[in-house]
């Protein structure tokens, strides 16, 4: 597990745009891939913060897909300030290109890890539709008043007053700069700061029955985990998101720090290796098996189709 070595690849999208990722190729005892797993990432968080996450996927078993959406890391263009990226461009241009890219390339079901905003996209992806199973970490848009209500007016200061005003000096969001992300596209960062409690009103009036239809369109099996100690992923915020995924069979369990001897988790610590013997492992028998490993953590389970 640990010697897997990966390839990096170039992923075109509809629009010309190429990404950069990398690709790890199954290994273990498995003779074949339980199947192939895309992992999307957070906002403003580069694809090789999940890189050790992939890795241990690969040592079990699954072909896996990291890379970053444009305007991030390794799909970073030259110049930044001015750029017409927008949130909808992840979804509907570079996770339908990543779930195409994995669909012809590795055999066995086409599953996706979602982390924060990565568990709302694949909905905005044409492709979404062919996806088998979907487990999302912390997935919710940034609707500040689902936020946890001890830490909104601080998280609300940071990301709805703050990081729009300095988007508007630099012309993006030094995130990386401040030490708090990477730096965001202007539209991506508006986006979030300005987000009401429904996603499709970013887009034109003439669109959003065709988003809401999109997202309904995914048939997959999704396990939502919230940790009780995330202040952006909370379990209305889940909640909210799933309920565009109506023609999903939904799950949201959440589970707590001390499930696993911890103090805290919160929003990101889920992919620090630590949890390989622990979390990690018991993710492992939803995507091979499609079974809930946390069945006394329910708290609620929307009807399904």
């Amino acid at each position: 597990m640990g010697g897997c070595v990966p390839r990096e690849v170039s992923i075109a999208c509809r629009d010309g745009l190429v990404l950069g990722g990398h690709i790890w190729a199954a290994g273990g005892p498995a003779p074949a891939p339980h199947g192939a797993v895309v992992i999307n990432p957070a906002t403003g968080v580069a694809a090789r913060y999940y890189h050790r996450y992939a890795r241990f996927l690969a040592g079990h078993g699954f072909d896996v897909l990291t890379f970053d959406y444009r305007g991030i890391g390794l799909s970073r263009p030259a110049r930044l300030r001015g750029s017409p990226i927008r949130w909808r461009h992840w979804g509907e241009r570079d996770v339908d290109a990543a779930l195409r890219f994995m669909a012809a390339r590795s055999a066995g079901p086409l599953m996706l890890v979602g982390h924060s905003i990565g568990g709302f996209l694949p909905g905005l992806a044409e492709s979404g539709a062919g996806i088998a199973r979907m487990l999302t970490m912390g997935a919710q848009y940034a609707w500040w008043m689902d936020y946890a209500p001890r830490q909104r007016a601080g998280l609300f200061l940071k990301w709805h007053v703050a990081m729009p005003a300095l988007t508007v000096l630099f012309g993006y969001f030094p995130g990386r700069r401040l030490g708090w992300l990477e730096d965001l596209p202007a539209g991506v960062a508006h986006e979030w700061s300005f987000r009401g409690p429904r996603f499709e009103t970013s887009h034109p009036r003439t669109e959003r029955e065709a988003v809401r239809a999109r997202m309904a369109a995914v048939h997959a099996d999704i396990l939502a985990v919230a940790m009780s100690d995330d202040p952006l992923g909370t379990v209305p915020a889940l909640t909210r998101t799933l309920g565009y995924y109506t023609g999903a069979r939904r799950t949201l369990v959440r589970l707590a720090p001390a499930d696993y001897g911890r103090q805290a988790i919160g929003h990101f610590s889920l992919f620090h290796d630590s949890h390989a013997e622990g979390f990690w492992r018991d993710t492992l028998v939803f995507l091979r098996e499609g079974r809930n490993p946390w069945p006394g953590h329910v708290v609620e389970a929307p009807p399904g189709r």
